[in-house]
């Protein structure tokens, strides 16, 4: 028989080891959980097929709720790395989808082209102030021309130019990347959408490589946006009293 003292020892000894199996236990989830988690960067995540350049961040960049007309042009947003010692040339494309799902909302634009330059490429070995200028490829192809527009009314304000677009062949010099983030000099973009393209649909892009890798074909998501869409004002109905039972 233990005495009281020897009772209340035992009682002490075993909470400290409820305790302390109850903190490994939360520990392990923890780390569990966290190992699970993907990157919070929003955009698809794609590399050819002999691993010799990542897509990283695929988008197009949201604008607002209406998303983009037919006819109009959507920025993407986008991030290519060169894996291999020897310069890369992406050139990206759009084509309709093999498979027409009006479901899946995958539309596709008449071309793909760069608007302000030329991107500028950043070596993996070189601080990010001092990037190395990467001219894409365009010797053999004329600036993609953008839809005309139809002459304005009289009395009207003068229509602002729209810059030519050059075609998106975009060379990557050795272990480099290029990167296309909104607000950036030169913008890439879908150019003249065959279709509305509203948020929770895709533009479908076709990557082609010169290194003999083969073509990927990634319908890229509009992105989402940063802050919710503003509600409007709740209509508050004032209640009305009523006669009183008994009155």
């Amino acid at each position: 028989m233990r005495s009281l003292g020897t009772r209340r020892v035992a009682r002490a000894l075993g909470a400290v080891t409820v305790v302390a199996v109850a903190l490994t236990g939360c520990s392990a989830g923890q780390v569990a959980e966290t190992a699970l988690k993907q990157p919070g960067v929003f955009g698809v995540n794609e590399s050819n097929s002999n691993g010799s350049v990542l897509i990283r961040g695929l988008a197009v960049t949201y604008v607002d709720a209406e998303g983009f007309k037919a006819g109009g042009n959507a920025p993407l947003e986008l991030n290519l790395y060169n894996q291999t010692p020897l310069p890369v040339t992406v050139t990206v494309s759009s084509a309709p989808p093999m498979t027409v799902d009006p479901k899946a909302g995958i539309v596709y634009a008449r071309s793909v082209g760069l608007i302000g330059g030329a991107p500028a490429a950043i070596a993996s070995d070189r601080p990010l102030a001092s990037p190395a200028v990467a001219s894409p490829a365009v010797a053999s192809s004329a600036p993609v021309s953008p839809p005309a527009a139809s002459p304005a009314p009289a009395g009207s304000a003068p229509a602002v130019p729209v810059p030519a677009a050059q075609p998106a062949r975009l060379t990557i010099p050795a272990l480099s990347y290029l990167s296309f983030l909104p607000g950036d000099t030169p913008q890439l973009q879908a150019i003249n959408l065959a279709a509305p393209l509203k948020p929770g649909n895709s533009v479908n892009l076709i990557f082609e490589f010169s290194n003999g890798a083969q073509p990927l074909v990634v319908p890229a998501p509009m992105s989402v946006p940063f802050s919710p869409a503003s509600r409007a004002p709740a209509n508050h109905v004032e209640d009305v009293e009523g006669p009183v039972a008994g009155e």
